[in-house]
């Protein structure tokens, strides 16, 4: 009876979390999710210390309230422009925890392995220090305190197969060793993953970076799920690989959305799948923008919007850095005011991870069922007056779909030069991350409004 009792405890909050993660699809119930999903952890912790009663137990309240407060001061000062490192941070976090109770299991002199958990052991040092060192250096780049562009090695695929080829066979050599030495080879094991998880991901940049997010979300969730085969544990085994399959969902959704293939993401060989289309008749050589003085561009804009009776928002990172959220969220309620109808476009490799722009928007309160994803709304970019961009570059860059062999070739755009007028609130003219120049900028209907996007916001509001 006690057993079936405990089974019915587990389902109960591994449908609780997988119920939590599903609420994830839309906007409008992602916070709810959120906290359904937290609830689940909770849950889920409250009954391991139950079942499993702790010997110092002060130690471990300890543990868990030092750990509370860090992550709530965190949580509070983080700004939006600092989520996505913190997210890869998190998911580095979970790496530290895989590889340590995989070291601590395999290491202890009481545990009694089968053979299945100690490859699963074994599977958790890997997998764990590898996350563990890939999601320091994506939070690293995120964060801009390292360099964000791809960096690759001389022969960099074959130091990868190397590390894994000495990995494997250090595992293999500890099951012959004695007691004393094998904790010398784990570490080596750790040590080496690390270096591996540093290779893996130096040479993933730039408009990859959400897809590596959501591939090192997918692997701490792994490395849980083999220490939960460790430790001989239903609800970290089931939340794991929930977690691990819901990260290699969002994994493909990212490749999708970029219509590159996942093997071309994560080795480097080749930009998106597929052709270009003769969409726009763009030059081969980009000629020298010829911008017209600021005022003039900016009266020309106020006056394009000021007609226009349909309007399209396309955000991007530059927003975010900006922090024009709030401006832009500002101009779109003068709009309808003034009887226009305003939608947001969102691209889904637009920011630095999954769902970026959404959780921006929603910041600034706009209303959920305005936010459009790429595939809904590319159809009334024709019909629309204006598009106004917003810290965007490469999601609306006509050379993915016109030029051939360029980092951006064949990925799916917001088709902004459909629309009758263009209105670019960006930086400067420098392309975006992939460092393809975008023409779109070259087009007559396209204005120009460079500078900061939260000031030029303002300004269009003024009036």
């Amino acid at each position: 009876m006690y057993a079936y009792t405990n089974i019915i405890y587990d389902l109960f909050i591994i449908l609780l979390l997988i119920g939590g993660i599903s609420q994830f699809r839309s906007p409008r119930s992602a916070r709810t999710g959120n906290m359904t999903a937290a609830l689940a952890m909770l849950f889920a912790m409250a009954l391991v210390l139950y079942r499993y009663p702790a010997t110092h137990q002060s130690i471990v309240a300890a543990g868990l309230i030092v750990g509370a407060v860090f992550g709530i001061i965190v949580a509070l000062r983080v700004t939006m422009i600092q989520i996505p490192s913190m997210v890869a941070f998190q998911h580095g976090a979970g790496g530290v925890a895989a590889f340590i109770v995989a070291f601590v299991e395999l290491t202890r002199e009481s545990a009694e392995l089968t053979t299945v958990g100690e490859i699963s052991g074994y599977l958790g040092l890997f997998i764990g220090a590898a996350t563990f060192s890939g999601s320091m250096l994506a939070s690293g780049k995120l964060a801009g305190k390292l360099k964000q562009t791809p960096q690759v090695l001389p022969q960099h695929n074959t130091i990868l197969v190397l590390l894994v080829g000495i990995i494997a066979a250090l595992c293999v050599a500890s099951r012959y060793t004695g007691a004393g030495i094998a904790p010398y080879i784990y570490s080596g094991v750790i040590l080496l993953s690390a270096v591996l998880g540093v290779v893996f991901s130096m040479r993933i940049g730039g408009a990859d970076m959400p897809v590596l997010i959501s591939f090192l979300n997918a692997t701490a969730g792994l490395a849980a799920a083999f220490c939960g085969i460790v430790i001989q544990n239903r609800l970290l085994i089931a939340c794991g690989a929930t977690v691990a399959a819901s990260g290699s969902i969002l994994t493909a959704v990212m490749c999708r959305g970029m219509n590159r293939g996942i093997g071309n993401v994560f080795t480097g060989t080749g930009s998106a799948k597929g052709k270009a289309t003769d969409a726009l008749a763009i030059p081969k050589e980009v000629p020298q923008l010829k911008l017209p003085k600021p005022q003039e561009a900016m009266s020309r804009a106020r006056t394009i919007l000021g007609k226009a009776k349909k309007v399209i928002i396309i955000p991007g990172y530059g927003m975010a850095l900006a922090k024009a959220q709030f401006k832009v969220a500002d101009l779109a309620k003068i709009l309808e005011k003034r009887g226009a109808e305003v939608k947001f476009a969102i691209h889904p490799v637009a920011g630095r991870m999954p769902g970026h722009m959404n959780v921006l928007l929603a910041e600034a309160e706009i209303d959920y069922d305005k936010l459009k994803e790429m595939d809904d709304v590319n159809s009334e970019f024709s019909s629309s007056d204006v598009v106004l961009v917003v810290g965007a570059c490469d999601v609306v860059n006509p050379e993915a779909i016109k030029t051939e062999g360029t980092p951006i070739s064949g990925m799916p755009i917001l088709k902004a030069y459909e629309a009758k007028n263009v209105l670019v609130c960006n930086l400067d003219q420098r392309p975006g991350y992939s460092g393809v120049e975008n023409t779109l900028y070259h087009d007559p209907k396209t204005v120009l409004l460079f500078g900061d996007a939260a000031k030029t916001i303002s300004e269009l509001s003024a009036e």
